[in-house]
């Protein structure tokens, strides 16, 4: 069974940083790709970043140049790096994973329970 755990949501203030964290735990043959999305009151859920097993990254608009997505493959850990924080950054942060569990046949996708980020005056 795979469980993706993240940590890291935090209040902070307008321009400060945060760095979320998302490791995969269970047994995992292999991952494809890792990502962060993101889900507002009242707004969908929306893709923030994502990167390859091949380590290409790409981001929303919205986000380029202030928040940098990286793994550390020997931890099936995902990391996304905020920097200078806008109010409109404040969301709940989902980790994503699209892995193949050990015993599985195809890759399947897996989410985590999601993380608080408060973005303050």
């Amino acid at each position: 069974q795979v469980k993706l755990v993240e940590s890291g949501g935090d209040l902070v203030q307008a321009g400060g940083s945060l760095r979320l964290s998302c490791t995969a735990s269970g047994t995992i043959a292999a991952i494809n790709a890792m990502a962060w999305h993101r889900q507002a009151p009242g707004k969908q859920r929306e893709l923030v970043a994502t990167i390859t097993s091949g380590g290409n990254a790409n981001y929303t608009d919205s986000v380029k140049g202030r928040f940098t997505i990286s793994t550390n493959s020997a931890k099936n850990t995902v990391y996304l790096q905020m920097n200078s924080l806008k109010f409109e950054d404040a969301a709940v942060y989902y980790c994503y994973v699209r892995g193949l569990p050990t015993f599985g046949r195809s890759f399947q996708d897996f989410w985590g329970q999601g993380t608080q980020v408060t973005v303050s005056s």
